[in-house]
């Protein structure tokens, strides 16, 4: 029997501190060739433990292994110069210092597939394992060969789909692409952001989900969303869109956010990760907190196809807070199983 609202987390969990600076994006690793490959599986073991500790259903690998959600995919594909840096605004917030497309894009290896069949030897629990969206890497780059979004979409999405092929092959359950761009440039996940993630997953037996959120809980995203308003409707615009393509599950942010709980209307039929847990905030929920924002959604989602999770990745936060925000994740989950049941 399928347990009801399984838990999961967005992506990253903050770091131990012997293999990267704490509450630090981007952080430099502090260990080097074969100690750093070793510190990365121990840092992966950790946070499986601390996932199952807490009681977390759909466990993943806390991208321990990646300095970044994005670049670290990027820096193992060919045609991408990190040497030759260009300054570019992310996500039209905040301005970044990115590596250059400097030639035609291609994959000659795996990237995370070592990573994931070492998770899978890990647990028997299912297993989630996040990659950058085709828009989102276009928009942490500064591409000076296609000199098109829509072109290096296109073929990001080809490499994506070798990448994910490999990790379905390895045994990963569920197969999530990051797209917080999804929640900024509107007219081009119409056009064509939908289109390429569709590419991505093209072929694909396991689960697949898209997180759209509104960023890490950093200062660059927080600032943005206090000029967001009173109601934060970018869902809306691409919902329909999403209801309508192959993707199995949507996950989105909830929590001490601005969203209007009625727009997961918009996607009825599809499963919905709901985070419950901010992540922008050192504050640990308390289970009665992420209850009631697990109830609200029930009114707009069916209770077989809600699962609960966090807001975004905890990267930045210390490791005690996530820990904490993790167990009040299962907590809250528990409370309104008991109620459904």
């Amino acid at each position: 029997m399928k347990r009801l609202l399984p838990t999961s987390t967005a992506g990253s969990l903050p770091k131990p501190s012997w293999l990267a600076e704490p509450e630090t994006l981007w952080s430099p690793w502090k260990l080097q060739g074969e100690t750093l490959a070793e510190g990365k599986q121990d840092a992966l073991r950790l946070s499986l433990h601390e996932q199952q500790l807490a009681g977390i259903d759909i466990v993943s690998d806390g991208e321990q292994t990646r300095q970044h959600f994005v670049t670290t995919f990027i820096e193992h594909l060919d045609g991408v110069d990190f040497e030759k840096r260009e300054t570019v605004k992310i996500r039209d917030r905040y301005d970044a210092s990115v590596p250059t497309v400097v030639g035609a894009v291609s994959r000659q290896k795996p990237v995370f597939v070592e990573d994931a069949r070492f998770l899978r030897e890990q647990t028997r629990q299912p297993i989630k394992w996040a990659l950058p969206g085709p828009m989102t890497m276009i928009d942490t780059l500064y591409d000076a060969h296609y000199k098109s979004r829509e072109k290096l979409a296109w073929e990001f999405a080809r490499i994506l789909n070798q990448e994910a092929r490999e990790l379905e092959a390895a045994g990963v359950d569920i197969i999530q692409f990051d797209e917080p761009a999804f929640n900024v440039f509107f007219d081009e996940v119409n056009d064509w952001g939908v289109a390429t993630l569709e590419r991505a997953i093209e072929g694909l037996k396991c689960e697949t989900a898209v997180h759209i959120c509104y960023g890490y809980g950093i200062k660059a995203n927080n600032d943005w969303k206090k000029t967001l308003g009173s109601e934060w409707r970018q869902y809306e615009e691409a919902f329909p869109k999403l209801k309508a393509s192959t993707i199995d599950m949507v996950s989105l942010e909830c929590h001490n956010s601005h969203v209007p709980m009625d727009l997961i209307e918009l996607i009825r039929g599809k499963k919905v990760m709901v985070g419950a847990i901010d992540v922008a905030s050192h504050t640990i929920e308390s289970p009665e907190e992420v209850a009631s924002t697990l109830r609200r959604a029930l009114q707009f989602v069916d209770a077989d196809k809600l699962y609960p999770c966090t807001n975004c990745g905890m990267a930045p936060l210390p490791r005690h807070v996530a820990r904490g925000k993790l167990r009040a994740l299962s907590a809250g989950a528990e409370i309104v199983r008991n109620e459904l049941a």
